[in-house]
């Protein structure tokens, strides 16, 4: 505890060291009272007995996935924004600050004091016992749960916000962009409307991976019940503090002015453990299947939200090829008549030409009749040659 109350004159280089070292947390107990502590990774490490990887997890300079690790006195919670230490007795928060934060702290403060607190010394000892007995069901409930019910409901709402938001403003660009290719009015989609797209894409990418990575997490815990056994912080507390466990509770536990109220409330837990039933991981099951539930829901949003843009990408690269194939067309009735054209002309520059010949004089009669029969023979050509083009389908009907 020396490295946490002990100061020493340092030089300004290593004062700035430590300041950069230091990070801001804040201490929530079973009561829902919180202390904030600027405490060093080592002092956080001591406290809550982890090693220095699992701290390396919380680190916000470092970019790591979200997760959910089970100790031996602690679970290690890393959750996007949400960045926690839960023991069975304490909840440490990293950046309380933050603004996605405060939300998360507010909601411990009112969740985490057990239900029957709030009707402590209330009416007389008959009513204190009703209070007592509507809120024991919801007491059963360890700490650990409670704390990462909390975390586990922030980051699920917060994102399914961020789906919400996503939502509202892809659809009516995506209809947007559908409208103005129904109306073959392609000149009007501007590179603003396909850039917003792509930024929102590109958001929509991002997110799911974020949701896949928390659900892909419960899923993994949900499929091992020995890392969710491991969650279990107040049984394993519980157990170590049993008579029949033969030997008392470790020193770090016994200096906890809580733990007196954590083993009574945890009393079932510890003959459960005595009975070898240190595997029954129904109540966590349930309470991570819910979340479950919900990130998939969130992600099944995502997914849908994905394929209502490829289809839109989909339906556009058609008209944009249908657009294409018009212009093709269009560009063979221009080739046909250009060469039809030019036999006319190769016709007219023939008889043209500055050359005396016997044979052209006094025959005046046969220009309209070189003109005739060449204009009727080039458009018989052309016509050939689109009644090929048609009956080979490379124009439409």
């Amino acid at each position: 505890m020396g490295r946490e109350g002990y100061i020493v004159p340092a030089e300004p280089q290593a004062a700035v060291k430590k300041n950069t070292a230091a990070r801001n947390w804040i201490m929530m107990d079973c009561s829902g009272e919180k202390t904030v502590l600027d405490v060093d990774k080592y002092a956080i490490m001591h406290r809550v007995q982890i090693h220095a990887r699992d701290l390396r997890i919380l680190d916000p300079l470092l970019s790591y996935p979200s997760t959910i690790l089970g100790r031996e006195r602690a679970i290690v919670l890393n959750l996007e924004h949400i960045k926690a230490i839960i023991t069975a007795e304490e909840v440490l928060l990293r950046d309380p600050s933050d603004e996605h934060v405060i939300p998360v702290v507010e909601e411990l403060q009112r969740r985490l004091p057990p239900a029957n607190a709030s009707h402590h010394g209330q009416g007389d000892g008959k009513d204190y016992g009703k209070y007592d007995a509507e809120a024991g069901e919801e007491d059963e409930s360890p700490f650990e749960f409670r704390a990462l019910e909390v975390a586990l409901e922030a980051i699920c709402s917060f994102l399914a916000a961020r789906t919400t938001e996503l939502e509202t403003a892809a659809y009516p660009a995506l209809d947007q962009l559908t409208s103005k290719c129904k109306g073959m009015r392609l000149s009007e989609i501007s590179s603003l409307n396909l850039d917003r797209v792509r930024k929102l894409k590109s958001a929509m990418t991002r997110l799911t991976a974020r949701v896949q990575k928390v659900r892909d997490e419960l899923e993994q815990l949900l499929d091992d019940d020995d890392d969710m056994a491991d969650l279990y912080l107040s049984r394993k507390l519980a157990g170590a503090s049993s008579p029949v466990s033969g030997s008392g509770a470790p020193n770090w536990f016994a200096a906890s002015p809580t733990i007196g109220s954590k083993i009574s409330r945890a009393s079932r837990a510890s003959v459960a453990t005595v009975r070898g039933d240190e595997n029954d991981v129904e109540e966590l099951e349930m309470l991570l299947e819910a979340y479950f539930m919900q990130i998939d829901g969130t992600l099944n949003k995502l997914t849908a939200l994905r394929e209502y843009i490829d289809d839109t990408e989909d339906y556009i690269n058609i008209q944009l090829d249908n657009h294409r194939n018009q212009l093709i067309q269009l560009e063979l009735f221009l080739s046909s008549g250009t060469v039809c054209l030019s036999i006319y002309s190769l016709v007219a520059g023939i008889f043209g030409m500055n050359i005396p010949y016997t044979w052209n004089e006094d025959h005046g009669f046969m220009f309209k009749w070189v003109v005739i029969v060449t204009g009727v023979s080039c458009a018989l050509l052309f016509v050939l040659i689109m009644s090929y083009a048609r009956y080979k389908g490379l124009v439409g009907s």
